[in-house]
């Protein structure tokens, strides 16, 4: 085990220290420059998302409800854990390419999304299926790497979204709650498999109901933490800013590092926990009853917005205050605890409320990531067996929660790595389909 991790770590020292930061910010740079910065629309994208637009369609779902679902595979341990480890192991300035990556990964965003809606098909049931795979196939007319990309997709469902997942829950429980691993998985794979079995229907119903109070619960307690950390605001801006461009030093036994380990971090951490120019989004997408592929590429554009943009920004900022206010609090803690000992300043609940949140997000994250490998494995054996598929997905729920954390975080990196590839290859090659003129 320790010689593949080390090999694991070898491999993501050498992709994320150069080529794949260079091609991702490439990328988010080209498509907001050739989409005319559809950022700028961020507000009337938002309006989108919520507002009601019935059309019948009973096999697909609602805007709002593939938002919900985007965002369930998306938040949690990415703006929790994700950013801790990003501060411990890049300083500071890694919440700034953070938020880097989170502004411009929206114009990638909606080029995926856009494509996905453009080249997607129905099956035989009337539910519609998109993602990289069909852009491939549909539109580039190659069957090959689309089902390497629906191959890496569903490793990265049972990788990046289950062990993740599940081996958060369990640190999180056995910490906070003295619970035991294997209890911690077994009820982790009961819960999410109660709503995986009842298929995207159940997903997108549970998500429309969970996902936004969450995202508001979290987002309130981190506004009201950076409120009693006032003073230690602008000096904390000042730090991120300062770290970004020229990191040394570091706060609070946090370790210092290059620019480069510092941009390698942050960079790979808004990644995971934004997947702007990995291409899952446009899978979810894709399920959408809209027919128009501006109308939800916008809508999905602002997944990335309240993720990165917003919560791994507040997020970074507690953890920032707290370490210029409360250096020893950051004391003989692992790269993952940052997180946990601002929050021990919350003046109601403290740890316990940052644990039952990370739980609740992670769960939906098991959720939200069950649909996006069920779609790779419909893709790569043509809707067969896909009972199998749960059943091994809930399965690993439980598998995930005994790994060890650095060795789950780096073979998301990894996966991560691979799966960008034949997504941005896509959107270049197909590049001539998008626009970005805001539907009625």
């Amino acid at each position: 085990m320790k010689s593949i991790e080390n090999f694991i770590q070898s491999a993501n020292q050498f992709l994320w220290s150069g080529p794949l930061l260079f091609l991702l910010m490439g990328t988010h740079l080209y498509f907001t420059m050739k989409l005319h910065f559809p950022q700028k629309n961020i507000l009337k994208a938002i309006r989108l998302s919520v507002t009601p637009k019935k059309s019948g369609d009973e096999n697909n779902l609602s805007v709002f409800a593939t938002l919900s679902t985007t965002l369930a595979a998306t938040l949690g341990t990415g703006n929790i854990i994700g950013v801790s480890t990003a501060v411990a192991l890049g300083g500071p300035g890694a919440i700034f390419w953070c938020w880097i990556t989170g502004i411009l990964g929206m114009a990638t965003t909606y080029a995926e999304c856009f494509l996905s809606v453009r080249f997607r098909s129905r099956d035989k049931s009337g539910a519609y299926q998109g993602g990289p795979m069909y852009m491939w196939q549909n539109g580039l007319h190659n069957v090959t790497i689309g089902k390497f990309y629906g191959l890496l997709t569903l490793i990265a469902a049972f990788g990046v979204g289950c062990t993740t997942q599940s081996n958060s829950i369990t640190q999180t429980t056995t910490i906070s709650f003295g619970l035991n691993p294997q209890l911690a998985g077994f009820l982790a794979a009961f819960m999410a498999g109660l709503v995986i079995v009842g298929g995207i229907r159940s997903i997108g119903n549970v998500c429309m109901k969970i996902v936004p109070f969450l995202g508001i619960l979290y987002t309130a307690s981190c506004i009201l933490l950076l409120v009693m950390n006032r003073e230690a605001f602008l000096p904390a801006i000042h730090l991120i800013l300062h770290s970004a461009l020229a990191p040394r030093a570091a706060v609070g036994g946090a370790a210092g590092s290059s620019l480069m380990m510092t941009a390698r971090y942050g960079i790979a951490r808004g990644l995971f926990t934004n997947e702007a120019g990995i291409g899952t989004a446009a899978i979810t997408a894709a399920a959408s009853e809209s027919e128009h592929p501006a109308h939800q590429a916008y809508v999905s554009m602002t997944a990335v917005f309240w993720d990165t943009v917003v919560m791994c920004l507040l997020s970074g900022l507690v953890i920032v205050t707290n370490l210029i206010l409360h250096p020893q609090s950051a004391l003989n803690v692992n790269e993952a605890g940052l997180t946990d000992a601002a929050f021990s300043y919350l003046p109601f609940l403290g740890n316990t409320f940052l644990s039952l949140c990370l739980i609740a997000f992670a769960i939906t994250t098991l959720i939200g990531w069950s649909y996006l490998g069920e779609q790779a494995y419909c893709y790569l054996t043509g809707n067969k067996g896909i009972f199998v598929y749960k059943v091994a997905y809930i399965v690993m729920i439980y598998v995930g929660a005994v790994l060890p954390l650095n060795f789950v975080w780096e073979c998301t990196d990894l996966i991560n790595a691979f799966m960008v590839l034949p997504n941005v290859a896509a959107l270049f090659l197909l590049q001539r389909y998008l626009h970005n003129r805001m539907p009625s």
